[in-house]
């Protein structure tokens, strides 16, 4: 990022003219951007502990293929040459076609790339959510819910500049060339590292499994799904498990002494739902008979039933029930 920023801010300033052979230096490394996000999630959130061979291989193909593109411009125009091509005036039209290809073919690797790697991205943060929702019934801290928002930033921010680039080798400018972009960029980054560096470390059971060690589908029979499911509902109505805070598939395992694998099947083909859905819908009904028979502060109804925060607490309500706790607790004051 320093070096593209830099790589940037060299050409719209002037100071090519002083080094003219420097120019275009900082378009290979453009290129690793969405690599170097995509990594930053893989690093984050994915169980596989190193990025495969094919992965390295993938990202650095891209600043491979714009050196071959620039050898043109790198050792057929010289730099008094390349001093030359940015003046309509003075510049040598054969010359300015390979300069003009040269932005244009690096530009399109550097869409592609980002493209890729971008939903790559969302692809590994989506399937680290799922498997969150399978696995624990407090997910808040570990879910990276700021992940995707940033995505979508980083994603406008540089198309607009990749279309910002490319009208600009084509000779169309406006008054925002060159500084509105870098402005957005600094801003995006600046969320990025707030966001990253207040994130919580996720250990490698919040990660999930590496998909090389993930179970098979142990294909229950039904009595057998029906036998854990009525000790699922055990669990809950008489021990109030749901209530723990902290309660994962793994204490949920231990506690009805199932395998986590025979679990999630019976959620999943039997029950139809995830382990933080089932949880939070036993939170939800206590929550529910909480706000009718007591006059608690709404937050601490949420913390009573096993909520971590009252937004997630009402995010839950609202999607299971229709409407918010307080809305809720309004109805019930009304049919008094």
């Amino acid at each position: 990022m320093i070096i593209h920023l830099g790589g940037e801010l060299f050409i719209y300033s002037g100071a090519y003219v002083y080094a003219p052979g420097l120019a275009g230096a900082q378009f290979p490394f453009r290129v690793l951007l969405g690599p170097a996000l995509y990594f930053y999630a893989h690093a984050t959130m994915s169980p596989d502990k190193a990025i495969s061979k094919g992965g390295w291989a993938l990202a650095l193909s891209g600043p491979m293929l714009v050196l071959l593109a620039m050898i043109p411009f790198i050792f057929m125009i010289s730099p008094a040459e390349k001093l030359a091509l940015a003046n309509p005036l003075t510049r040598d039209p054969e010359l300015w076609k390979i300069a003009v290809f040269t932005c244009l073919f690096t530009t399109l690797v550097f869409i592609s790339f980002t493209l890729l790697f971008l939903v790559m991205a969302f692809k590994l943060h989506n399937n680290h959510q799922q498997q969150l929702l399978e696995r624990f019934s407090d997910i808040e801290q570990r879910s990276l819910a700021w992940f995707t928002p940033i995505l979508v930033i980083w994603g406008a921010v540089w198309l607009m500049y990749a279309v910002e680039f490319s009208l600009g080798a084509l000779g169309w400018f406006w008054f925002g060339s060159g500084k509105l972009l870098p402005i957005l960029e600094v801003f995006a980054l600046a969320i990025f590292i707030q966001k990253a560096l207040s994130q919580k470390v996720l250990n490698q059971s919040e990660k999930g499994l590496p998909r090389a060690s993930q179970p098979r589908a142990a294909l229950l029979s039904a009595d057998k799904m029906q036998l854990i499911a009525t000790k699922l509902e055990r669990a809950m109505i008489d021990d109030k498990l749901f209530l723990q805070d902290n309660l994962s598939l793994n204490k949920l395992s231990e506690s009805i002494s199932e395998t986590e694998n025979h679990i999630s099947e019976t959620l999943s083909q039997f029950l139809h739902t995830k382990f933080f859905q089932f949880v939070n819908g036993f939170r939800i009904e206590e929550a529910k008979r909480a706000l009718q028979d007591s006059d608690k502060l709404i937050t601490s109804i949420a913390f009573d039933v096993g909520f971590n925060s009252k937004s997630t607490f009402n995010t839950a309500f609202k999607k299971i029930v229709g409407n918010s706790p307080s809305a809720y607790r309004n109805s019930l004051l009304d049919n008094k």
